[in-house]
């Protein structure tokens, strides 16, 4: 339904709650961290690690980014408890960047520190151009106390990645590599398909020739040749890469990642606040969309 997937593409921010919650199923695992286990825990069987997210964004008052400092802290702690593989990902603006940078830095540290101790790892997430500086800086000020338990995410539409990549290159690295889905100018974003796919592909290649472990996060199967033939031509092993998914999306890739004999980690989203999260995804990948309407008009055969 390419007709279809443009229509959700062009106004899905105003399509009204109760739609959107029918078509964004399968990008959530549920409203608790108990879903979000249950969730991990079958992925796991599966051979797949997870990443946990706690769903909400851009808060207004900084005791809830205390509040999401606590909920994160739990999820770690959730996550050692019921011996999942399966790490944290947490956003700037969630824990107060843009009400008290400082502040906001203070809950990040506590929750890599205990991720730390728990021998698990965090990934500080990245959000729109308005906090890319403050989120790399971040990412700076904990990587060598905190080596092999914080890592970052860098994007390809953004012209400015290929410079944070060389400019990154003085300490331990650890990133996602994804495309980026934040509506942005194009004096700092890459619009046509082909540059944003050129960038990822090279800055792929500039990290993992400057030895930085990558989870590189697409559902483009263009995407994934590319960095299958990188992966191949530098002889990299296993460990020293990850392929990274989005829950509900292109499960066939999944299995073609995984059956290449490559790692592959599900991004399980789950909480209350799950509406800007499902119209940003729907609007990147309005697919969704289609096959939900397909399940609603019993068209589909899954």
């Amino acid at each position: 339904m390419p007709l279809f997937n443009y229509a959700v593409s062009k106004t899905i921010m105003h399509v009204p709650k109760p739609i959107v919650s029918h078509f964004a199923k399968g990008y959530i695992a549920g409203p608790a961290l108990a879903d979000a286990v249950r969730v991990s825990r079958e992925l796991n069987q599966q051979g797949m690690m997870t990443t946990i997210d706690i769903l909400g964004e851009f808060i207004t008052r900084f005791d809830q980014a205390v509040g999401f400092k606590d909920d994160a802290l739990g999820i770690l702690r959730t996550i050692a408890a019921e011996e999942l593989n399966a790490n944290l990902s947490i956003k700037p603006t969630q824990m107060g960047l843009l009400l008290d940078k400082e502040g906001c830095f203070g809950l990040i540290h506590e929750i890599v520190s205990e991720a730390a101790a728990l021998n698990n790892f965090v990934r500080i997430d990245m959000e729109d151009i308005t906090t890319t500086d403050d989120t790399l800086n971040f990412f700076r000020r904990l990587r060598e106390d905190f080596r092999g338990h914080v890592g970052t995410v860098l994007q390809s539409y953004l012209r400015r990645t290929p410079f944070d990549v060389a400019d990154l290159n003085d300490g331990y690295q650890n990133y996602r590599l994804c495309k980026g889905i934040y509506v942005e100018p194009r004096t700092h974003a890459w619009k046509h398909p082909a540059a944003i796919n050129r960038n990822f592909t090279e800055s792929l290649q500039l990290l993992f020739e400057q030895g930085a472990y990558v989870g590189i996060a697409t559902h483009d199967e263009l995407l994934v040749f590319e960095a299958m033939n990188l992966i191949r031509k530098m002889g990299l092993k296993p460990d020293q890469y990850e392929f990274q998914m989005l829950l509900g999306v292109d499960e066939e890739l999944r299995e073609v990642i995984l059956g290449a004999g490559n790692r592959l980690r599900i991004y399980v989203p789950f909480g209350q606040d799950w509406l800007p999260y499902s119209k940003r995804r729907l609007k990147e990948n309005p697919s969704i969309a289609s096959h939900a309407l397909k399940q609603m008009l019993g068209l589909s055969k899954h």
